[in-house]
């Protein structure tokens, strides 16, 4: 079995505390409603597993209602980290979930065609996500905004999700991870000595951090 687990329960500093974007309109559906959908037709996900703020599930479970989201499996409550609920996910995942899948619900633009090729790629590797290859220059500022160096790009890639994993090693990886902060989910794998491969995409696939992000999205959807 596949599951996803789809995380839509950070908050939106940027836009406001008491903002949550990931129940933002979006055109004519919530943000997340979005990502619920590309996951609900893609026919390499079993199960969805729905992670959101306390004060949101009775929202969630309007929303999954609302747009016949039918391989939800559950909607629990996330951690006041990302990795805690990655964490409330993983635990949640039925035993038999043999490839799990992360996905940032504020990232509207996934597709299903995206989703299962990163499925497939996780069946080969026991840890993959999509990415762009950076093409900025990119400058390294040790203090401020004092340029201290240029960093050569050719090897840097902006990694997204969805990421995908083999459970058994995610797992493992989560057990030794302790209390060591990271900033996205392949990272406790890297932590853990494992092996991260990316999957190129060209397609816009941005996170919904600011008010023009929503505009701009609004736009690709339409």
């Amino acid at each position: 079995m596949t599951t996803a687990i789809i995380l839509a329960a950070g908050k939106s500093e940027r836009m406001g505390k008491e903002v949550d974007k990931a129940f933002l309109s979006l055109v004519d559906k919530p943000v997340v409603a979005w990502s619920l959908l590309a996951f609900e037709r893609c026919v390499d996900i079993d199960r969805i597993v729905l992670v959101v703020r306390k004060e949101q599930q009775l929202a969630a479970k309007a929303v999954c209602k609302m747009f016949g989201i039918s391989k939800l499996d559950k909607i629990i409550q996330g951690g006041q980290r990302r990795q805690e609920s990655v964490a409330a996910g993983l635990a949640a995942c039925d035993l038999d979930t043999r490839i799990v899948v992360t996905h940032d619900g504020a990232r509207p633009l996934v597709t299903s065609e995206m989703v299962s090729e990163i499925v497939k790629a996780a069946k080969r590797s026991p840890a993959v996500a999509v990415g762009r290859p950076l093409t900025d220059t990119v400058k390294s500022c040790v203090k401020g905004t004092v340029v201290a160096d240029t960093v050569p790009r050719e090897k840097l890639w902006a990694v997204q999700t969805p990421q995908a994993f083999q459970m058994r090693e995610f797992r493992a990886a989560f057990r030794a991870l302790g209390k060591r902060e990271v900033t996205d989910d392949c990272q406790v794998v890297e932590l853990c000595g494992g092996v991260v491969r990316i999957v190129p995409i060209l397609k816009p696939n941005f996170k919904i951090t600011t008010v023009e992000d929503l505009q701009l999205a609004s736009a690709l959807l339409k």
